[in-house]
């Protein structure tokens, strides 16, 4: 045990002298903006469940993901169900080597406790209390960390006023506990599109706080919902594009660049930052590599699809090319 002890420390004692710093980062008005004031804009992956995509969880993937693709955020989607924490909580290894691989590369990450199936977050809530709890005491100190408190909440019955709002003040208040000031991205309802809820509602007397939407460029009311991110950003609500894709929302079919580009020009406007569905192989159009792409990067072009050819265009060249 005490050489386990040992081990454990001189890792982190690793990643504090050998990591790569990065500015705090706050949210102030609607932005979020760096050490500087300076609003920023935050770009990169999100992973597909752990449970599935564990061997691309690589430090060398992610400073490829940095150094080659020009990201600075990686989105470490935790599902909840289909195999993932509660009912196997060992994934939540898997996790902490993202974060630890994004600290060490200089790059900001999200932690997604990724419920789906499981639409209500109060479902789970006690055991995302727990999460957060660890997660906040070991990471706090991090500048780099980005709590996402939940994915998606969906289904009938899951309304912001009576079930989403509540559950996100309770585990703000868990997180502040520990760390009161790396930013926090609340959940909205309805897939994580219904920000007008949000917008009538808000969460009160928090700050570095921001609320995530999702879209996919097909099957997604793009017009619909950039006029309801404007209204809510014109009422003070920050957001916070935490998951996107260029397939219809099902991951697959497609692909729909001409409505991609759309977003991406909405986004760079407003300096919303957001995370591209997904760093993972699978045989889906929204997933940035082919079947068999390395696990530690240096990924040629014939191991990206074309949503990952895409992606990497637009982040290595900063405009939404074909």
């Amino acid at each position: 045990m005490k050489k386990l002890i040992g081990f454990l420390l001189l890792c982190f004692v690793s990643l504090a002298a050998y990591s790569v710093e990065v500015p705090p980062l706050r949210v102030k008005g609607t932005s979020l903006v760096n050490d500087l004031d300076q609003p920023i804009q935050l770009k990169g992956m999100s992973t597909m469940g752990l449970q599935w995509t564990q061997r691309f969880i690589h430090y060398q993937t992610i400073e490829w993901l940095k150094t080659d693709w020009n990201s600075n955020l990686l989105r470490a989607a935790m599902y909840t169900k289909e195999g993932g924490y509660i009912d196997n909580p060992s994934i939540k290894d898997t996790l902490k080597n993202a974060v630890n691989g994004a600290i060490y590369a200089g790059m900001y990450v999200i932690v997604d406790w990724h419920n789906l199936s499981d639409g209500n977050p109060q479902t789970y809530k006690r055991q995302a209390k727990e999460f957060f709890d660890e997660i906040s005491r070991e990471y706090g100190d991090y500048p780099n960390v980005i709590y996402e408190l939940c994915n998606e909440p969906n289904g009938n019955g899951v309304d912001w006023d009576n079930v989403v709002k509540p559950y996100n003040e309770e585990l703000i208040q868990v997180i502040r506990q520990n760390d009161p000031d790396n930013v926090i991205i609340a959940c909205t309802p309805n897939w994580a599109t219904n920000i007008s809820a949000v917008a009538r509602n808000p969460i009160r007397n928090q700050t570095n706080l921001m609320y995530n939407v999702h879209f996919y460029s097909g099957g997604t009311d793009g017009n619909w919902l950039r006029g309801e991110i404007d209204k809510a950003l014109n009422v003070g609500i920050p957001v916070f594009i935490t998951e996107w894709g260029t397939s219809y929302y099902t991951g697959n079919d497609g692909l729909y660049f001409d409505s991609a580009r759309q977003w991406l020009s909405f986004m760079k406007e407003r300096k919303i930052s957001w995370a591209n569905w997904s760093l993972s192989d699978k045989n889906e159009t929204s997933a940035a590599l082919k079947p068999g792409a390395s696990g530690t990067g240096r990924w040629p072009e014939s191991e990206l699809s074309e949503s990952g050819k895409f992606i990497r265009k637009y982040l290595r060249e900063g405009a939404a090319l074909n």
